[in-house]
């Protein structure tokens, strides 16, 4: 009867596999670590940099954007419609580049998005759409 019992209890198997792959992992990043530790104080500064940001998931010097919000989608495009404008230098060759076509075209966007929010804005993001657009069409027509 006893070997009935045996029989009808689940074997219970023990997976020790993981144990042993997450000791290996422990013990090759101490090796890493004491290995950092011990190299040489006359590192260049930028091999300190570059493995630094190998191990972080995000690059050194990345900085978070901000939420998501209707306000920062307006600065977006009128900051886009003041480089276009010619009124701000473009971050990325800090010369400013006016091309009418390019600031009609954000200064457009704006214009339907105002159209497509109508009665769907709090007070403030109606305040600042209506502000960013007549500024931007004025500097526009000032062209």
């Amino acid at each position: 009867m006893s070997e009935e019992n045996e029989e009808k209890e689940p074997k219970l198997i023990i997976d020790d596999d993981w144990k042993t792959q997450v000791q290996k992992e422990k013990e090759a990043l101490a090796e890493k670590q004491a290995a950092a530790e011990s190299a040489p104080d006359d590192a260049t500064p930028a091999a300190t940099e570059e493995s630094q940001a190998a191990d972080d998931s995000q690059p050194a010097g990345d900085i978070e954007p901000p939420p998501a919000s209707f306000e920062m989608l307006v600065a977006m495009l009128g900051s886009q419609a003041l480089i276009s404008l010619g009124k701000v230098p473009n971050p990325m060759t800090g010369e400013s580049e006016p091309n009418k076509a390019i600031a009609k075209h954000y200064i457009d966007t704006l214009a339907m998005l105002q159209e497509k929010t109508k009665r769907n804005l709090t007070g403030q993001e109606h305040d600042n759409l209506t502000q960013t657009l007549h500024q931007l069409r004025m500097l526009f027509v000032s062209m």
